[in-house]
């Protein structure tokens, strides 16, 4: 009997040119574990962009992030965390508060969780 994969977070932005952010993330989780993980994202921030540039950048509320996080982790427990482009100082201290808060509930195992 196979274990079930190890969850991993990406909290990122979208890249909607697929070339970073999230998808590329999804994309070496998978690919690097040779599908032993299983990448869950939290999307901090929505790109227009190609191969050329960035045209535009949308952040979501900072409740919406917080209730990925919730509501992944209430489900998806991650074994580790990738943290990309975080969109705005908002973001970022709810993001910095969370892994806190996660930090807190690993202390019973040396709060040992590989952060990227």
């Amino acid at each position: 009997m196979t274990s079930p994969p190890a969850i991993v977070y990406t909290i990122a932005g979208s890249d909607s040119g697929g070339g970073a952010g999230i998808q590329a993330d999804l994309k070496a989780i998978h690919t690097l574990s040779n599908g032993a993980c299983h990448g869950c994202s939290a999307i901090t921030c929505l790109t227009a962009q190609n191969s050329c540039g960035v045209t535009s950048v949308h952040s979501p509320p900072v409740a919406f992030l917080r209730e990925q996080l919730n509501v992944l982790e209430g489900d998806l427990y991650p074994k580790a965390v990738k943290v990309g482009m975080l969109g705005s100082g908002e973001l970022a201290e709810e993001v910095g508060g969370w892994l806190r808060q996660l930090k807190e509930k690993h202390s019973g195992d040396g709060g040992v969780m590989p952060l990227v």
